[in-house]
């Protein structure tokens, strides 16, 4: 069965990381947005395509930030 057309594929969730620090990034599904922590910044997702691009990324707010936090997991070296 094909995944609908505002799912993100699995296996690309598991290769995708912020373009501006690289760390992994956390998929809020219901806002269909890709989350950085460390860049406090949330990465749309349209049509089930994650928009990698920091212009168009939203800033996240302190209070998502310190939610998120302990969610967030480092940059790979």
């Amino acid at each position: 069965m094909a995944e609908s057309s505002n799912e993100v594929d699995a296996k690309l969730l598991e290769i995708l990381v912020c373009p501006l620090t690289k760390a992994q990034l956390i998929y809020d599904r219901a806002a269909q947005e890709l989350i950085s922590v460390p860049a406090g910044l949330a990465y749309p997702i349209r049509d089930g395509i994650p928009i990698m691009l920091v212009d168009e990324a939203r800033a996240l707010s302190d209070d998502e930030k310190e939610r998120l936090k302990p969610q967030a997991k480092p940059a790979a070296p």
